[in-house]
């Protein structure tokens, strides 16, 4: 799998797996699909609803957690320093992980920008 570092030095598999409409049920056999395909790069959501599922297939995927690159993303609703954190510890827990690799702002908030920035601020807090 080609990898790119990003201006943190951390490096990032280019190519991702996914996780959007995947119904909980069938995340087992996707993430087990991605995985035996090369796939080590998985873009997560809390929105997405199968965080937990996701979180059960990689522990049952036998790969070193090192080996893997998590993506997630804090959602509109959860916007802002507090909630985002909040957020955060909840992605965590329901992926089962220590740690994720990226956590992104799924979408800025366009009617209040200070909400984006509070947002952001937890970001950096977080990293």
């Amino acid at each position: 799998m080609e990898t790119t570092q990003l201006t943190n030095g951390v490096t990032i598999p280019m190519l991702g797996f996914g996780t959007y409409l995947i119904d909980s049920q069938d995340v087992p056999a996707a993430i087990k699909t991605a995985l035996d395909a090369g796939y080590r790069h998985l873009d997560c959501a809390h929105i997405y609803g199968n965080e937990p599922a996701v979180g059960a297939a990689i522990k049952a995927s036998g790969i070193d957690r090192s080996d893997l690159f998590v993506t997630s993303k804090v959602w509109n609703a959860d916007q802002g320093y507090e909630t985002t954190l909040a957020a955060f510890d909840r992605t965590l827990a329901d992926l089962q992980l220590d740690y994720l690799d990226l956590y992104l702002i799924h979408w800025p908030n366009e009617e209040d920008f200070d909400l984006t920035l509070d947002t952001w601020r937890a970001l950096e807090t977080l990293y």
